[in-house]
Formats: C-alpha cells, sequence, structure tokens
C-alpha cells in the first residue's frame, strides 16, 4: 500500500502498454457510441464531452495531474458518462475517488517531501491515472454498449455496473492507504514477512495507512449505491471486493515490485483488475 513515485525505466512499457489500452479502448467505444447516440440521444454526446472538458481542466488547474493526464482523464469521463448517462451516473463515484486522491495527496506533503514520497510538482501523469481508472473504463465498455446496441452480453449490465464500482473503490483505497500511510505514521511491515520496512517501501502496509484505504473504498462503494441504486448487500460486496483488492496491491508489490518484475501502474491495474474479477466471481448478490 506504500508505494515509491518514481518508476522503474526498465519497466516503462508496462506503464505504456496500459495506457495505450485503456486510451484505444475507451477512444473506439467513444466513436461508436456516438454514431448511435447522434441517432437517439444526440444531447448525451454534448453533455458527455462537456462533463469531461470541465473535470479535465479542474484537475488540471489544481495541478493534481499533467496536461496529459488530465486529457486521460477527462476521455475516461466521456466514456463513463457514456455507459451510465444521467443524475444516475458512475461519474459520482469518480468524483468522489477524486476529491479524496486530491485530498490526500496534499495531505502532509511537506512530510512526504522530507521522506522523498511526494508527487511530481504538477501531479500524476497519464499513465498513473490509467494503471488507477484503466479497469474502471473498460468495464464500463459493455455497459455502455449494452445501452446503445442489441448486442449479447454474458454478464448483465446491473454485474457491470458492481463491477465497475469495486474496481473505482479499489483505486481509492489505494490511494489513501499510500498517501496517508505515509503521513501518518506508524511502523510499515511488509506484507509478506512483516518485517520492519521503511516508508515508501514496495509492499509495506500500516495500520493508519490499512484503516485510511479502508475508509476510502467504503466511500466510494456508499456513493456507488445511491448513485447505481445498489442493495446494503451489494454494496458490502463492492467495499469486500476493493478490500480483497488493496491486500493484492500490497502483495504484488511485496513479491513481483521488489523484484523489478512489475512497476507501479502495472502493480495498481492488476489490483483494480484483481477487485473487478473477484466482483464478477460474487455476481449480482
Amino acid at each position: 500500500m506504500n508505494r515509491k513515485p518514481q518508476l522503474d525505466p526498465r519497466l516503462h512499457w508496462q506503464s505504456q502498454l496500459t495506457l495505450f489500452l485503456s486510451i484505444a479502448l475507451a477512444t473506439g467505444s467513444i466513436v461508436l457510441q456516438c454514431v448511435a447516440l447522434s441517432r437517439t440521444a444526440p444531447e448525451q454526446i454534448v453533455q458527455g464531452f462537456l462533463l469531461g472538458l470541465v473535470l479535465a481542466l479542474l484537475v488540471w488547474k489544481f495541478r493534481a495531474a499533467t496536461i496529459g493526464a488530465a486529457f486521460t482523464g477527462g476521455l475516461f469521463t466521456v466514456q463513463l458518462y457514456f455507459a451510465t448517462p444521467g443524475w444516475r451516473t458512475a461519474l459520482w463515484p469518480l468524483i468522489t475517488l477524486l476529491v479524496l486522491s486530491l485530498a490526500a495527496t496534499r495531505f502532509g506533503r511537506a512530510r512526504k517531501e522530507r521522506l522523498g514520497l511526494g508527487e511530481g510538482r504538477y501531479g500524476r501523469v497519464a499513465s498513473q491515472v490509467a494503471a488507477n481508472l484503466g479497469v474502471g473504463v473498460l468495464v464500463s465498455i459493455p455497459v455502455g454498449f449494452s445501452r446503445q446496441f442489441a448486442v449479447p452480453h454474458v454478464f448483465s449490465a446491473q454485474v457491470m455496473e458492481l463491477v465497475l464500482a469495486a474496481a473505482l473503490a479499489e483505486a481509492a483505497a489505494d490511494t489513501l492507504s499510500s498517501e496517508l500511510g505515509e503521513v501518518l505514521g506508524g511502523d510499515p511491515r511488509l506484507l509478506t514477512t512483516f518485517q520492519r520496512v521503511p516508508a515508501g517501501t514496495d509492499g509495506a502496509i500500516s495500520v493508519a495507512g490499512t484503516l485510511a484505504g479502508l475508509t476510502g473504498a467504503a466511500a466510494v462503494a456508499i456513493v456507488s449505491s445511491v448513485a447505481l441504486s445498489f442493495t446494503a448487500f451489494q454494496t458490502l460486496t463492492v467495499w469486500f471486493a476493493a478490500t480483497v483488492g488493496l491486500f493484492a496491491d500490497s502483495f504484488l508489490g511485496a513479491v513481483f515490485e521488489r523484484r523489478g518484475w512489475l512497476n507501479n501502474d502495472a502493480v495498481n491495474f492488476l489490483s483494480t483488475l484483481a477487485s473487478a474479477v473477484l466482483m464478477i466471481v460474487i455476481g449480482p448478490v
């Protein structure tokens, strides 16, 4: 859950692959849905792109992301809105995630900088946005297609909305556990051995960081429940799947990232994927 902000340049291809796949598939989905919406609900096209532009500009203005990352986030916003249009939209849990992430990133910034764990001056880069949001965005594509096209699908739209919520909740959990765990203190320990390690060590966890992560996951799960009409038990399963993904993140960091097999972006992407897959297994409950 604790992290190192620098990525191994030898593994940069993992970040680029995650970014390319997320942007390419989201763009293709948006184009196809624009064609369908132009005949049935053209106002949704305008709404989606306006929301994406506003969110991108706000994130960039607050220096929470670089221009490229803001563009990526704006593109993802359009896709999420097309998949879940109107007031009951997945943008509410996304906004919750962004607000929590921004607050956690800025909390205790001076201490993070002293520890050498501070984020870049201009915020997150595009590959980090794709690593955290890519799975949720990819899951939203079949949700959107089920609305716009008469195509067969394996899972119902409700199941995929639950999967989407779980992925976003895990992203919030990971960010809060990393950002707040570094500031709130406690003895970070490696998940696999419980050996004490310095703050920022790949795969390290702390009590404070874990509690912060669980709280963030709960917040996103609850907002998702209100926005997407989940039952109380479904909300609990979303939180549970996010929690499993949070610990999967630390396990991947301790075993694979420390050995130089995965970089932080790949670990973040795979941990959100773990939450998504678990939610698929759990089903609509």
